[in-house]
């Protein structure tokens, strides 16, 4: 141990490193803090499990995991694995259960040393995890297998798991135990307890060390139930040593944890002590499950016991800072920002780390976008005033227009490269609710049409005019910048120049400057929404946030109602590769629109101009993609 190398042999080549039996369920976690989880009035919805979300944990840290368990056949269950697979989660082994339902969990934090949990997991998909069900083959493809005990509480899960662990003896995978004992799912507390981390039993003691001899790794707290002798940790670890040769690992709290791979030290002490980080708890809920993702996705990558050690300890140690389990887990940027020296020792107020957590997780790629807008509300108000319809028509017509980008994503192979801005107000409620659900790219609008200053209207994305703005302007730019970083939602940022007031020749560099005003306020949307600009100003445009926001979407083209073929020109000058798309509305159904209104077109006629005009859009930019 002095060179403090690991002893545990993984096999290489092969495509899976990491495959995780256990549970997989549903976190529900209040969204209020410093209250009973019967006072919570909202509840926020990620994925959860023990090792579900180990799974999560080491695909978000570059390594190839995969899922084995069971989850329902209905929108939880698709939840879950959609998930899983969105972080590069293998989740082919993932049975569905046409007749229980997945697992779900309430959680809440009402102090550091209170978090209350309640399991709803009765007769629930993930416990009826089917042994006959078990890949021989796809074990053989992995590099290690690790295995809740809460998987080792019932016939059913127990022989589910002495098969995997059968296969991956054969085959030479490393074996892990996480003991992650929950005493209530032992059916040893009320079903109301679920908090409660240590209850001493007999049963469940001789129903682990039965098992123990089949694990190579070894992870529990220093409550270590699989010794069975309450109080006694030595004692425990000595009686667990009686039974297995496996390497242990000891999680220690604030300390960190402690390694014994070789005989049983004197005292606790003694044992190679790995120090942990020292931060401020929020919630210490999944991180455990943080802690063994840092750990076994550093061992996978051959790290010594010094290095792997350190970063389970950091991974376990942002994790109980954050709300949520999964969703806190870090990237394997937040942890060299972590490692880095700039951190701030606060880690909720360590603002790039924040940063570093929703821009570097996996997230859809959308390397070109051709969207339709139509969130427009005041332009088709006016539209019916001139045709002198009713403004009861326009969700219809809206409708109308997801129909016509259907047509075009389906005639132009659009699939993953499409999407729509719709208004979710009266007018564009229903065509939202159709978009939707489709693969699309959705964005709303959240400026109250025609505000100047800045007024909200109550939506969750934006559009507006932006130049030379006063303060109160840039503080409800930082209000909507800091709601969708908790929200979740990525923002994007409309600049237009005020026409009149802006010298010929000079737009580019106007907008540019508010950019760089956006970025000196610290606010970094995922995406930018701008008129056409010649070749130099993308250039300064990609320069610009290649230095403040690396990680930044990119920009997308609008419209301004400007002829058709004004646009695809303007196509040409927008070479540079920070330009993902285009984003355009008026241009492509103002005119139809109106005919449309008047009772001149019918529906099929009006679909097929907007679908031509949004066609030949399409057209024009691959055409100046496939000549740049």
């Amino acid at each position: 141990m002095k060179a403090h190398m690991t002893t545990l042999k993984f096999p290489s080549n092969r495509p899976i490193d990491l495959a995780c039996l256990g549970r997989l369920a549903v976190d529900l976690y209040a969204q209020q803090f410093g209250s009973r989880l019967e006072d919570a009035r909202s509840m926020a919805m990620t994925l959860g499990g023990s090792s579900a979300n180990l799974a999560f944990g080491v695909a978000r840290l570059g390594l190839k995991s995969a899922m084995i368990s069971r989850v329902g056949n209905e929108h939880m269950g698709r939840f879950l694995t959609e998930t899983l697979q969105q972080v590069g989660c293998d989740t082919s082994q993932v049975q569905i259960d046409p007749e229980r339902l997945t697992a779900l969990v309430l959680l809440g934090l009402k102090d550091r040393d209170t978090f209350p949990l309640l399991f709803v997991r009765e007769n629930c998909a993930d416990m009826a995890v089917e042994a006959t069900q078990i890949d021989e083959s796809f074990i053989a493809r992995c590099r290690a297998l690790a295995i809740t005990g809460t998987h080792l509480s019932t016939p059913g899960t127990r022989a589910a798991s002495q098969q995997a662990l059968a296969y991956a003896k054969t085959h030479g995978v490393v074996r892990v135990l996480d003991i992650d004992y929950r005493p209530v799912l032992w059916g040893l507390t009320s079903r109301g307890a679920g908090e409660n981390r240590y209850v001493a039993d007999a049963r469940v003691t001789a129903q682990l060390q039965e098992l123990l001899p089949e694990f190579d790794l070894l992870v529990g707290t220093e409550e270590f139930i699989a010794g069975g002798v309450a109080g006694d940790l030595m004692a425990c670890l000595h009686a667990v040593r009686a039974v297995s040769s496996a390497t242990l690992v000891v999680k220690r709290g604030a300390l960190g944890c402690s390694v014994i791979e070789g005989a049983i030290p004197a005292t606790i002490n003694d044992a190679p002590l790995f120090v942990g980080e020292r931060v401020e708890v929020l919630n210490v809920l999944g991180a455990g499950d943080a802690f063994l993702s840092g750990l076994m996705a550093s061992l996978l990558q051959g790290k010594d016991w010094v290095r792997a050690t350190q970063t389970a300890n950091a991974c376990g140690a942002i994790v109980v800072s954050r709300h949520a389990c999964s969703a806190a887990m870090p990237t394997p940027a937040e942890l060299a920002h972590w490692f880095g020296g700039s951190r701030n020792p606060k880690v909720d107020a360590d603002l790039q780390l924040a940063h570093l957590h929703r821009v570097t997780a996996a997230r859809p790629e959308w390397n070109e976008l051709c969207v339709m807008a139509f969130d427009h509300r005041s332009q088709f108000f006016d539209l019916c005033r001139e045709a002198r319809a009713s403004e009861s028509r326009i969700p219809a017509l809206k409708k109308l227009l997801v129909q016509a980008a259907e047509q075009v994503e389906q005639s132009h192979q659009l699939q993953g490269h499409t999407g729509v801005l719709i208004d979710g107000g009266d007018y564009g409620a229903d065509a939202l609710a159709s978009a939707t659900g489709r693969g699309w790219w959705v964005g709303r609008p959240v400026e109250l049409p025609g505000s100047r200053p800045l007024r909200f209207d109550g939506t969750r994305s934006i559009g507006s005019a932006l130049i030379h703005w006063p303060t109160e302007q840039e503080q409800k730019v930082l209000e909507l910048w800091e709601a969708t970083r908790e929200s979740g939602n990525e923002l994007l940022l409309e600049i237009i120049c005020p026409r009149g007031l802006t010298p010929a020749g000079t737009e580019d560099a106007v907008v540019l400057r508010a950019v760089k005003r956006f970025y000196n306020l610290g606010v970094k949307p995922e995406w930018w929404k701008l008129a056409p600009m010649q070749a130099q100003g993308w250039a300064a445009l990609q320069a610009l946030v290649a230095e403040r926001d690396p990680y930044c979407r990119g920009a997308v083209i609008l419209g301004l109602n400007q002829p058709l073929q004004v646009l695809a020109d303007s196509f040409a000058q927008a070479s540079n590769p920070i330009v993902k798309g285009f984003m355009v509305g008026r241009t492509l159904w103002a005119d139809a629109s109106l005919r449309w209104l008047k009772q001149e077109i019918d529906d099929a006629a009006f679909i097929t101009e907007v679908a031509h005009n949004f066609a030949s859009l399409v057209e024009a930019w691959r055409t100046r993609r496939a000549t740049t």
